[in-house]
């Protein structure tokens, strides 16, 4: 489903940006290279609560492989990898690919990413990017799975449980959000 709705249903918004560091939160990870970029001390999934993950891209290179690997990172972290069945390695694969469709996109029509923040909990993940750009992602109607380009979005929207934009009135850019069911 492709919405335009800033959260989803239930959902109470996107983490103040004074949460860096607090209750909840494993990782702030700001990227300088990007071999240490992506350096956490994650606890276990098990822990129950919801926690978040941040990774900047300021000044950074390859940024869609370093998110890849932070979000990698995060995966195993929280218990998702390595995957015990061939469903959960799904269910994980489905991440990377929606970081990488996310961030990309964000490089590809928005002068890059900001940031990527990653929210676990029990039932969903949460991924976001935010950028500086002005424009609306949405999957290409009708979708031509022949036709180059256009797919990120589609591919978004077919591997997500709901997906939309956060705009801050005031602050120019925006947050691509998407959420996928943690394995089962």
């Amino acid at each position: 489903m492709s919405t335009t709705r800033p959260y989803s249903p239930g959902d109470r918004g996107p983490e103040p940006s004074s949460a860096s560091g607090t209750s909840g939160e494993d990782t702030v990870a700001t990227g300088t290279s990007g071999e240490d970029a992506a350096v956490s001390s994650a606890p276990p999934a098990s822990s129950g609560g919801r926690q978040v993950r941040r990774l900047s891209f300021d000044d950074v290179s390859g940024v869609v492989p370093l998110a890849r690997d932070f979000t990698r990172q995060a995966l195993y972290a929280w218990g998702w990898l390595p995957a015990a069945s061939a469903d959960r390695r799904a269910a994980a694969e489905d991440v990377l690919l929606v970081v990488s469709e996310l961030v990309t996109n964000a490089c590809l029509h928005a002068d890059g990413p900001d940031e990527l923040r990653l929210a676990c909990d029990d039932k969903v993940i949460r991924l976001e990017v935010a950028d500086k750009g002005t424009g609306q992602p949405a999957p290409r109607t009708p979708h031509r799975a022949g036709r180059p380009g256009g797919h990120g979005m589609f591919i978004v929207q077919r591997l997500c449980l709901d997906w939309g934009v956060v705009r801050i009135p005031g602050i120019s850019g925006k947050t691509v959000w998407a959420e996928l069911g943690a394995p089962a």
